[in-house]
């Protein structure tokens, strides 16, 4: 049996759920959501007191292998449409500024050229301070995806700090050379 897979789904008041023939459609204040279940090895309902059952219809060793996997992303997906998810990301170093320029992000880190992130659809950023990054989606995975792509842009040295880091990562910091 699959621990996590035998949990039920809380749905929140303003949060729908809609489910086809191997399709969940959630709707939520944050945004519209599909994702595609196999039919054949899952059967999900909705109880009475809002909670999603994803139950396996047959339960062998191999099902149980994607059930409490299966049960985690359809959980994502609920609260990416009912809360969303947001990284919060701060550059440090001198002359390392963002700022919003249309469809991009422009990031100055200290090289002799600007660099140009292009934002994907689904994703919303806002800077504060010019050194604070604040990333919003309703997908988990990709608001992940962006901000680990945006911190590789500069990763953060171990000497004095400096590049781009998530809130509250932290940083081991080495000891410079001695005289």
């Amino acid at each position: 049996m699959s621990k996590l897979g035998n949990k039920a789904i809380y749905i929140p008041k303003e949060t729908t759920v809609k489910i086809e023939s191997g399709k969940i459609t959630l709707t939520g204040p944050k945004g519209i959501r599909e994702l595609n279940i196999n039919d054949k090895i899952f059967s999900t309902n909705v109880s009475k007191d809002n909670y999603l059952l994803l139950e396996p219809i047959s339960k062998n060793n191999e099902v149980k292998k994607f059930w409490g996997t299966t049960r985690s992303i359809v959980n994502s997906a609920i609260i990416g449409v009912s809360k969303g998810y947001e990284k919060v990301l701060e550059m440090n170093g001198v002359g390392h500024r963002a700022a919003l320029k249309g469809e991009s992000l422009n990031l100055q880190l200290g090289f002799s050229h600007e660099t140009l992130y292009k934002i994907p659809v689904g994703i919303k950023i806002t800077v504060d301070k010019q050194t604070i990054i604040k990333i919003f989606g309703i997908d988990k995975q990709l608001v992940g995806t962006v901000a680990a792509h945006i911190k590789s842009l500069k990763p953060v040295e171990p000497y004095k700090g400096k590049g781009i880091k998530e809130k509250g990562q932290y940083v081991l910091r080495k000891e410079g050379k001695k005289k």
